[in-house]
């Protein structure tokens, strides 16, 4: 693949939209560990070590994503709330 190929508009969007799926499962994956040792009552380091690595990747993320302009940040948005989508289905079927 030329490296002229991954320049273009749409196919950033793309890859954007991917990194933003990935990063929403892994996010809310996160924040579901986290809501559940909080309501379970215990608490634990890790809880608090994940809520701060959510927090920066999320930061991370969109920061890097904008650096290529509004489309690939707007696209990387969209794979994030396609994961919270998600996430929130397999929220519902458990409960």
């Amino acid at each position: 693949m030329k490296a002229s190929l991954l320049a273009t508009g749409p196919a950033l969007a793309v890859l954007f939209a991917v990194a933003g799926l990935v990063f929403g499962a892994a996010y809310f994956a996160a924040l579901r560990l986290t809501v559940d040792d909080f309501v379970s009552g215990r608490y634990r380091p890790v809880s608090a070590i994940l809520t701060l690595t959510r927090f920066a990747g999320a930061i991370v993320l969109f920061g890097f994503a904008v650096q290529f302009g509004v489309l690939p940040l707007f696209a990387a948005f969209l794979g994030f709330l396609g994961a919270r989508m998600l996430a929130l289905g397999a929220a519902r079927r458990t409960t």
